[in-house]
């Protein structure tokens, strides 16, 4: 399966509400998704790891010209400056929380299958 989900940046310590690693996707819906992964309590003294997949609110991507543009600059951003995704503070809206996953690996198919719907659904 190609890969339509295209990896912007990533980080293994990030400003977003974890001390894990954290990925930023573009979609063909011009969307910035971002995957990180954060504890969770199960019960009394046991954690167990969710993945959390977000849209990043301050960016787009152009999925054809794979350019990042920032909403708050109203600038396109250069690719050595990709790291300004991982804003102080971040604006993101959480779309979904997996715990049934056990890697970022994982996630990334999901991302791509709905990249691959979203693809499907231009032509």
């Amino acid at each position: 399966m190609d890969s339509l989900a295209k990896l912007i940046f990533k980080t293994q310590s990030s400003n977003l509400p974890t001390d894990l690693p954290a990925y930023f996707y573009g979609l063909p819906n011009g969307k910035v998704y971002v995957v990180y992964s954060r504890f969770y309590e199960v019960n009394f003294e046991k954690t167990a790891l969710e993945f959390v997949v977000a849209i990043q609110k301050e960016f787009t991507f152009d999925f054809e010209s794979e350019t990042l543009f920032s909403l708050v600059l109203n600038e396109v951003v250069p690719p050595a400056y990709y790291k300004l995704i991982d804003s102080a503070d971040p604006k993101i809206k959480i779309k979904k929380v997996y715990r049934n996953l056990q890697s970022y690996n994982e996630v990334f198919l999901k991302l791509n299958k709905k990249a691959e719907k979203m693809q499907k659904k231009v032509f």
